[in-house]
């Protein structure tokens, strides 16, 4: 019990820290939003008009109370739901800018993550097994040159290809603009076919990490004493490969696993940039530049406590997985 206490203890506190600095971080920041918003509309000598400038600030609701109280009211926001208007989408709440953002990211990272990790998992604990031979060469070798390639030289790559030179798959979006979003076989079909370059861009690097990862750590195991005792009571190989070697190498890779799963609420800008998808990354954004307070501040806030969660949950189950862990914490 020790173990899941100072752990839950851990979670408490680390969430009080990542919620103070969310609140502080933009507020640090040079800029003023109502500046960023009339600058873009201002004409082309680039005059703003004070008076519409205040009018815009009180529009917005920029805060103009003393740092503790805004810091009181954050935390009682937080508490209620209440996340404030976007000031980039004004009139629209920051929930529902992000209520339309989320499902894009889920649905494309949620998915290549899910594969990635799989595919990786099985192929590294399969190339574990056949290490120091020509397959274990050839696939270390070649995974790590693919690794190394620039992500968005293989995502440029992969439009000109299919997108401009095929014609197959469009270039950009989450769907075409012709086709009404909603629960529609026109509509899925449209989104599926936006999906699959940015899919298969994540996917071309995706299982490497967890690929070189299972197969290091499996590795590792397979040379330990436990090893090699299953095998001097002559347990076959599969056993030995499945229960001694694969258990304790993928514990590592659960712990990675339930980190990037949690950091999915935050998205993966240059993916969503490069291909215009529109989820949290390109979201992010756009409330960055636009020194969009709020936006920025519920982004990060739901990023960092799908982190904190996940690796919450990946410490309960190591600590279920593996009893070394929760001996360690009572010696």
């Amino acid at each position: 019990m020790t173990y899941f206490a100072r752990r839950i203890g851990f979670f408490v506190l680390t969430l009080w820290g990542a919620v103070t600095l969310n609140f502080l971080i933009p507020r640090m920041s040079a800029g003023d939003p109502a500046q960023a918003i009339l600058e873009q509309v201002a004409a082309k000598d680039g005059y703003v008009d004070p008076a519409q400038l205040e009018a815009v600030r009180a529009m917005l609701g920029v805060p103009d109370a003393s740092l503790w109280s805004q810091y009181v009211d954050y935390l009682g926001n937080i508490a209620s739901g209440n996340f404030g208007v976007s000031y980039t989408y004004f009139p629209y709440s920051v929930t529902d800018v992000i209520g339309d953002a989320l499902p894009w990211t889920i649905v494309l990272l949620g998915t290549t993550l899910v594969l990635s990790f799989v595919i990786g998992t099985l192929l590294g604990a399969w190339v574990a097994w056949r290490r120091n031979t020509g397959f274990d060469a050839v696939v270390t070798v070649g995974s790590s040159f693919l690794g190394t390639l620039p992500f968005f030289w293989l995502a440029l790559l992969l439009i000109y290809v299919f997108a401009i030179t095929l014609g197959w798959l469009p270039s950009s979006g989450g769907y075409s603009g012709a086709v009404e979003p909603g629960p529609s076989p026109e509509f899925f079909v449209d989104a599926w076919q936006h999906f699959l370059l940015p899919a298969a861009a994540i996917m071309i690097t995706g299982p490497i990490g967890w690929m070189l990862g299972m197969r290091n750590n499996m590795v590792a195991s397979l040379g330990e004493d436990f090893t090699r005792f299953g095998r001097a009571k002559g347990l076959p190989a599969r056993v030995l490969a499945v229960s001694y070697g694969a258990r304790v190498a993928i514990l590592p890779n659960i712990t990675g696993f339930a980190l990037a799963l949690g950091g999915l609420v935050g998205g993966t800008a240059l993916v969503e940039q490069v291909f215009n998808y529109p989820g949290m990354g390109r979201l992010l954004l756009e409330a960055v530049g636009n020194k969009d307070f709020p936006l920025m501040q519920t982004i990060f806030l739901f990023s960092t406590v799908g982190v904190l969660v996940a690796n919450l949950a990946a410490d309960m189950l190591y600590g279920l997985l593996d009893p070394r862990a929760r001996r360690k914490e009572t010696a």
